[in-house]
């Protein structure tokens, strides 16, 4: 038999010591260790085939790793006595440390402060909050009610985006990769108008603010106004749903998804030809809205740009420049002449048409992949949702940096805002619907249960805060959009 040698004995007595102890903090490297030990003693305990050169070798990089486990050993002792210490001194104001929380560094400094200087040190290290990261773990006590009110099925593929009517009669508009838009009544969910005068994809669609107008953007480079007739169907009684909490959540499987040959769409009346179709880009038209008073329109495309347009004669009035690449989105300002354009180049710009003989832009950085959409909240405030998995709300009085920032775990798609309630829902590629209040507060999440919700990415969303039934809207790829009532009494209360 090999003779051990005075190193392999005195690694084996450290190790019979470590035995003797119970600390939790040994398990952490209990396996590792062992492994090592084992080697080792294979190595020494038989004859081996190894070169001798070789197998000392590895014998003395087994002691080496075992002498970094004793040494580890001891650092954490040192370290949980010194814990253990400061525990004490800070038992009178009734303070503990965890020992994952601080360095060996950390503690020895801190020891030689006073009590009361330790603990006003620990408190702005480690417990004052950023204000301006928000995790989107932060929930509120009170739970949202979100319930499903009806499904409106007849596109033939994916609905990029949701609009509600801001006049009489109220309705839903939904523009689809099927090359059409559709109209339908809330309450039935019967389709009421169908356009069909574009040749591409429609990527939005916005209501005019005082007329029964539609303005759509479509892949065909082009936006259409069109105007629109409806007459709402008798309401029938509303089936009796379930209400289910919004953090409640069960996987469903894509096979699940409606089948788009039934076309509930069929039957609707159809507009063929727009009233106007304003011309001016060169690539896809990602997204348009109306100016407030419903005179201009502005659109955003692929090339780049942005376009402001006179509606009565649709000339192009302005061409809004500046973006680094393709523009996603679009939003006016509901009461002043103001325009947000989001953009793949990771920033939104907002244009300023107050004054008609000047407009100015303003540059506002701080994702870190492309700006999917930004809108306007109340006061002077932006709210921005990003490919980077965050919403970011924006002071417009400070552009430099955001107020607060939700963090989630996907892409995040159309937002959209409820001004009364200052509520934000997120629809994302993972098909969540998530809703935030305006300090990044998690208030909610639409269910995915029982056959409920969105199969595919949710595309978009879209507030109706004076329904009295459905007063959030979601669509998605799967060919569907969902109307829901969403109830947050206790956060009404508190305000």
């Amino acid at each position: 038999m090999p003779i051990e040698s005075g190193s392999c004995a005195s690694a084996r007595q450290a190790k019979q010591k470590r035995k003797s102890h119970s600390l939790s903090i040994r398990r952490t490297n209990s396996s590792e260790q062992e492994r090592a030990g084992l080697q080792r003693d294979m190595l020494e305990g038989q004859d081996s085939k190894l070169p001798s050169a070789v197998r000392n070798t590895l014998l003395e990089l087994f002691g080496q790793i075992e002498r970094e486990f004793e040494n580890l050993y001891i650092e954490n002792l040192e370290l949980r006595r010194e814990i253990d210490t400061l525990n004490e001194r800070l038992a009178g104001e009734g303070q503990t440390i965890d020992g994952a929380e601080l360095s060996k560094g950390q503690l020895k400094t801190k020891a030689s402060h006073s009590t009361s200087q330790l603990s006003q040190k620990l408190k702005t290290t480690y417990k004052a909050s950023t204000s301006k990261i928000v995790s989107s773990f932060k929930t509120t006590t009170s739970r949202a009610i979100c319930q499903l009110v009806k499904e409106y099925v007849g596109h033939r593929d994916g609905i990029w985006d949701v609009s509600v009517a801001k006049t009489q009669p109220v309705v839903l508009g939904t523009a689809s990769a099927d090359h059409t838009a559709l109209l339908w009544s809330i309450e039935t969910g019967k389709c009421l108008v169908k356009y069909v005068g574009h040749v591409g994809s429609v990527n939005s669609v916005k209501f005019h603010p005082t007329e029964q107008v539609a303005l759509t953007a479509s892949g065909d480079q082009t936006a259409h106004i069109w105007r629109y007739i409806v007459q709402l169907p008798t309401p029938q009684p509303t089936a009796d749903c379930n209400q289910v909490s919004g953090e409640d959540e069960v996987e469903i499987s894509d096979k699940d998804e409606p089948d788009g040959d039934g076309d509930g769409s069929s039957d609707c009346p159809t507009v063929r030809a727009p009233l106007s179709s304003l011309k001016s880009h060169q690539g896809v038209v990602i997204a348009a809205d109306w100016l407030v008073g419903g005179k201009q329109a502005v659109t955003a495309s692929w090339d780049r740009t942005a376009n402001l347009y006179d509606v009565e004669t649709s000339e192009l009035v302005h061409s809004l420049t500046g973006h680094d690449q393709e523009l996603t989105h679009c939003c006016t300002h509901p009461t002043q002449r103001l325009v947000v354009t989001s953009s793949r180049d990771t920033t939104f710009r907002l244009w300023d048409f107050r004054d008609p003989s000047i407009h100015s832009v303003n540059v506002f950085q701080g994702h870190t992949d492309t700006v999917t959409s930004a809108v306007f909240t109340v006061g002077d405030n932006v709210v921005s949702g990003s490919d980077d998995r965050t919403v970011k709300v924006w002071d417009l009085k400070n552009m430099r940096s955001p107020i607060a920032t939700i963090r989630t775990d996907s892409a995040v798609n159309r937002i959209s805002v409820c001004v009364g309630q200052r509520i934000i829902a997120l629809p994302h590629d993972n098909r969540q619907v998530r809703l935030f209040d305006m300090s990044g507060v998690r208030l909610a999440r639409l269910p995915r249960s029982n056959r409920q919700g969105h199969r595919r990415m949710v595309c978009c969303t879209a507030w109706c805060e004076d329904h009295p039934i459905c007063n959030l809207f979601t669509c998605g790829f799967d060919r569907q959009a969902i109307g829901w009532n969403i109830n947050i009494p206790a956060l009404l209360q508190e305000k």
